[in-house]
C-alpha cells in the first residue's frame, strides 16, 4: 500500500529458515518502490485467533486515511482459518512500525457452510455506493459430488457498515465449478479508456472488472476480465472469458500469490507477484535464503478489450547503466550475436524483430492442445529448428553456450490465422550436466542423478513448490501471444537478474518468470545473445540493452 509518502510492502516471511513455516507478516518500506528498509515484522502469531499462523490478507485505506489490514489467522492445527484486523499503534510514524491485534479479534469466522481449512485471503475492501464496505475471500465449496471432480472455487463476499461488523452475502462474488480451492483473490477494476489505474472501489460505464485467483491445484494464477453489477453483488465474466486452468493468466511461469493495489500519486495500478525458489531444498538451506518478490509491474487493459497489458513500472529504470544498441542486424538460419558491453547477469534488455513475411510459418498440428503451451515449448525448444522462429534471446548464457536459458518465439499458421508461442525454457541449463559427463565421467556420476531426478518429478506440494524438498523445478515455461502480426515484427523484453529471467512479449502481452541457477554463466562470465534457429530469416530491428545495478537495501 501507499500512505503517506510511503509504499509498505508486507509479505509472508519465515525468520527461522528458508522452507515454508513460521509464517509471520515481514515490513518493509521504500519511497521509490526500487530501494527498500526492512522493518520489524507487523503481525506474528501470538493471540488464539492466530496462535499457529498469520497468513495472507490485504491493506485498505478507510476514510480519514486510516489504514486496516485484514489477515487470516490459523487457531489450530487443523489449520481452521479466520479473518482477522490490525491497525497501527502510531499514526503519526511515517513508517507504521508497530500493528495492534485487537482483541475483538476475529472479525469474520466461517459458517457451516464454508470449509474453515479453506478460508482464506481477504482482499483489499472496495466501498458501496450503499455506503457498505465488502470484501472478498478466497475458499472451495465441497457440493461437487463426484470425488473425481476438483471442488467448485468460491470467491465469498462479505459486507459491513463498520468495518467490523460482518455479514456473508447469500451468493458468493464469484465461483467456478472444477476449478479447485481459491487462494489469494484479488478483485479491481480497469479503465476501458486511457491507461490510469482506478481505486479499488470505483465503478461505471467505462470500466471493466478483474477477478483474479490463484489456484491452489496448479500453482499458477489465472485471471478473467468482465462485469461487476454492483446491485446483486456479483460479478460475470465476458462470455470469452474462461475460469481455471484454460484461462488467462499473468504470467505462465514462476509467479505466484500476486497483489495489486492502486498506487494515487502516480494514479496507476502497481501489481507484485512473487517467484518461489525452483532449485533443489538443500542448495537452498545452503545459500541462507528462499523465494523472491519480482519487479513491480503496472497493469493496463489491453486496447483490445480481452486482456491485461503489464509493464514493469518506470522505476527500475533508475538502474539503468552503460547502454549498448544494436539495429539493422539480420540473422539467418543458425546464426547468433552477442551482446557486448553490459553485465549479461543484471540487465534490462529490450528488442524488436521483424521478418520479411509469414510463409514460412510451420503448420500448427490440430492434435496440439491449443492451451497447453508449456507442452508444445517442450516439444518445440530453442534449438530445434523451425520455418519462423525459434529467435530471441539467449540470456544468462556460458561462453562456449554449454548452459543458458532462452526466450522465443516460435509462429505458426493456423488456417486463415498465425498462432505465436513464447516460451523462456529453464529446462536448457540441464546442458551444463550433459556437459560436464562428456569430459568427466566422475563428475558425471553425481550429476546424471540430479537430471535422473529433475526429469522425473515436478510435482509439487501446496507451499514449497517441490515434493519432497529433493527435487529442482525446471521446465519449459510457455505462453500464446495474442498479437496482431499485419506489420511482421514482435517485441521482446527482458529482465535478467542472476536467477531471474522476467520476459515481456509484444508489449506486455504475455509475460513469462522464470528461476535459473547457472553453474557457469555466473556474474562475469554471462553472455547475453540474440540468435535465430528458424529458415525464414529475421531482422534486429531495434535492440537497446542495459547493465543493471543493485538496488539500495538501508538499515532502518
Amino acid at each position: 500500500m501507499y500512505y503517506n509518502g510511503v509504499y509498505h510492502l508486507f509479505y509472508q516471511y519465515n525468520p527461522k529458515g528458508v522452507v515454508w513455516g513460521n509464517i509471520v507478516w515481514a515490513h518493509s518500506v521504500s519511497k521509490d518502490l526500487i530501494n527498500w528498509t526492512p522493518l520489524e515484522p507487523a503481525i506474528y502469531p501470538s493471540k488464539p485467533f492466530d496462535k499457529y499462523g498469520c497468513w495472507s490478507g490485504s491493506a485498505t485505506l478507510l476514510p480519514g486515511n486510516k489504514p486496516v489490514i485484514l489477515y487470516t489467522g490459523i487457531v489450530d492445527d487443523k489449520k481452521t482459518q479466520v479473518q482477522n484486523y490490525a491497525i497501527p499503534a502510531n499514526l503519526s510514524d511515517p513508517y507504521l512500525r508497530v500493528w495492534i491485534k485487537p482483541d475483538n479479534n476475529p472479525l469474520i469466522v466461517a459458517d457451516k457452510s464454508i470449509n474453515s481449512t479453506f478460508f482464506r485471503d481477504p482482499t483489499t475492501a472496495w466501498l458501496g455506493g450503499d455506503g457498505s464496505w465488502r470484501i472478498s475471500i478466497g475458499g472451495q465449496s465441497e457440493s461437487n459430488n463426484n470425488i473425481n471432480e476438483l471442488s467448485t472455487g468460491v470467491s465469498y463476499l462479505y459486507r459491513s457498515k463498520d468495518f467490523l461488523k460482518w455479514e456473508k452475502a447469500e451468493r458468493p462474488l464469484h465461483a467456478s465449478n472444477g476449478t479447485g480451492n481459491w487462494e489469494c483473490p484479488d478483485f479491481y477494476p480497469v479503465s476501458v479508456s486511457g491507461t490510469s489505474g482506478l481505486d479499488t472501489s470505483v465503478v461505471g460505464p467505462n470500466v471493466k472488472h478483474v477477478m483474479k485467483v490463484s489456484l491452489d491445484v496448479t500453482r499458477f494464477e489465472y485471471y478473467t476480465l468482465g462485469t461487476y453489477d454492483v446491485g446483486k453483488d456479483r460479478y460475470a465474466p465476458d462470455p470469452d472469458m474462461v475460469d481455471g486452468s484454460n484461462g488467462l493468466r499473468y504470467d505462465y511461469g514462476n509467479f505466484y500469490a500476486s497483489k495489486s493495489f492502486f498506487d494515487p500519486i502516480k494514479n496507476r495500478r502497481i501489481l507484485w507477484g512473487w517467484a518461489n525458489e525452483s532449485d533443489t531444498t538443500d542448495n537452498d538451506v545452503s545459500k541462507g535464503w528462499a523465494g523472491v518478490q519480482l519487479i513491480p509491474r503496472t497493469i493496463v487493459l489491453d486496447p483490445n478489450g480481452k486482456q491485461l497489458l503489464q509493464w514493469p513500472i518506470e522505476e527500475v529504470e533508475t538502474l539503468r547503466g552503460n547502454k549498448v544498441e544494436l539495429s539493422n542486424k539480420i540473422l539467418n538460419k543458425g546464426e547468433s550475436v552477442e551482446i557486448k558491453g553490459i553485465t549479461a547477469a543484471q540487465a534490462d534488455v529490450d528488442v524488436t524483430f521483424s521478418f520479411e513475411s509469414l510463409d514460412k510459418a510451420e503448420p500448427f498440428d490440430p492434435s496440439w492442445d491449443r492451451y497447453d503451451a508449456q507442452k508444445l515449448c517442450g516439444q518445440k525448444g530453442s534449438t530445434v529448428e523451425g520455418g519462423l522462429g525459434p529467435f530471441g534471446l539467449l540470456t544468462l548464457a556460458s561462453q562456449n553456450l554449454e548452459e543458458y536459458t532462452p526466450v522465443f518465439f516460435r509462429i505458426f499458421r493456423n488456417q486463415d490465422k498465425h498462432i505465436v508461442l513464447m516460451c523462456s525454457d529453464a529446462s536448457r541449463l540441464i546442458s551444463t550436466y550433459i556437459f560436464i559427463f562428456l569430459h568427466n565421467f566422475i563428475v558425471q556420476y553425481t550429476y546424471i542423478k540430479v537430471i535422473f531426478v529433475d526429469c522425473r518429478s515436478t510435482l509439487m506440494d501446496g507451499k514449497s513448490h517441490i515434493k519432497d524438498g529433493k527435487d529442482a523445478y525446471r521446465p519449459s515455461f510457455a505462453g500464446f501471444v495474442n498479437v496482431d502480426l499485419k506489420e511482421n515484427k514482435l517485441s521482446l523484453r527482458s529482465l535478467i537478474d542472476n536467477s531471474v529471467v522476467e520476459s515481456f512479449g509484444a508489449g506486455g502481452k504475455t509475460c513469462i518468470t522464470s528461476r535459473v541457477y547457472p553453474t557457469l554463466a555466473v556474474q562475469e562470465n554471462a553472455h547475453l545473445y540474440a540468435f535465430n534457429n528458424g529458415t525464414q530469416r529475421v531482422k534486429i530491428d531495434s535492440l537497446n540493452a542495459w547493465s543493471m545495478s543493485k538496488p539500495l537495501q538501508m538499515n532502518d
